[in-house]
């Protein structure tokens, strides 16, 4: 594996969700980092763990990487204790948040990062549809405006990699988001079975996987998070998040990761 240039010296991960992991899992192996990895739940820092494992143990069979490679990476993750909080990010160059899609949630996170770390540490988000402004504002110290010299230094820290300017759901999730509750809906009203709405898009327009069963890996609570965003950001009614979707999130039917979903995989 060739040698990663790069100036981050060490790097922070928030979650450790599928997503956290795998920026974790990406920049422990690739560009070959220290990472810290946070999580408030512990018992998610072990799930987090045990799919890195699955990962590496998948690409050394695949002979993508060696078994040293896989050991080098892994040796490379330290996780902070939910004990211990985002105090032990302190001396990191650039920390990536990739909790849960809820606004108070992230500019909580950004206010005490913005106040413990480094002033030359670099914020980033991993948001799939919440406003960067937003996020950013929650940086700017008390009794200081955007406008003024403490306010841009504090808000220019936080940076969002993304393809669009800051609109609700930038292209990807205002793309992919209105198609998966389109879905959600068309089996609410009974126009189609599960199965049969799956196996069209599969099928007839050659996708990989039907809209539901993506939902499902997403994971339902995010998708409705997400659609939240974009009906509320953007106050039109073709956003408005599916009864049905409601209802599941309100069961904790949350797809993959909690066994049941539109699918069941409880077995």
């Amino acid at each position: 594996m060739a040698a990663v240039t790069h100036g981050i010296r060490k790097l922070g991960v928030l979650g450790a969700g599928q997503m956290g992991v795998g920026i974790a899992y990406v920049a422990a192996l690739r560009a070959r980092v220290p990472v810290l990895l946070h999580d408030r739940s512990e018992i998610q820092i072990k799930k987090g763990l045990a799919f890195m494992d699955k990962l590496l143990e998948k690409d050394t069979a695949k002979g993508k990487i060696t078994s040293l490679e896989a050991k080098e990476a892994r040796d490379r993750i330290t996780v902070i204790s939910p004990e211990a909080g985002l105090s032990g990010m302190r001396d990191v160059d650039m920390v990536v948040e990739a909790v849960s899609e809820k606004l108070e949630l992230k500019q909580s996170i950004f206010r005490e990062l913005s106040a413990k770390l480094n002033p030359d540490a670099i914020l980033a988000s991993n948001t799939s549809s919440i406003s960067i402004t937003k996020i950013a504002a929650a940086t700017i110290p008390e009794g200081e405006t955007g406008s003024s010299a403490e306010g841009r230094k504090s808000a220019s820290r936080v940076v969002e990699v993304t393809s669009s300017e800051d609109v609700p759901g930038f292209v990807a999730n205002a793309l992919l988001m209105p198609f998966i509750n389109e879905a959600i809906m068309c089996l609410e009203k009974g126009v189609a079975t599960r199965d049969d709405i799956d196996k069209t898009l599969k099928l007839g327009m050659a996708h990989p996987m039907g809209p539901l069963q993506l939902a499902d890996f997403i994971g339902l609570d995010t998708c409705l998070a997400i659609q939240q965003t974009l009906y509320t950001g953007t106050g039109d009614s073709k956003y408005r998040p599916s009864t049905l979707l409601e209802r599941m999130v309100d069961a904790q039917w949350l797809g993959k990761k909690s066994g049941k979903g539109f699918y069941d995989y409880s077995e």
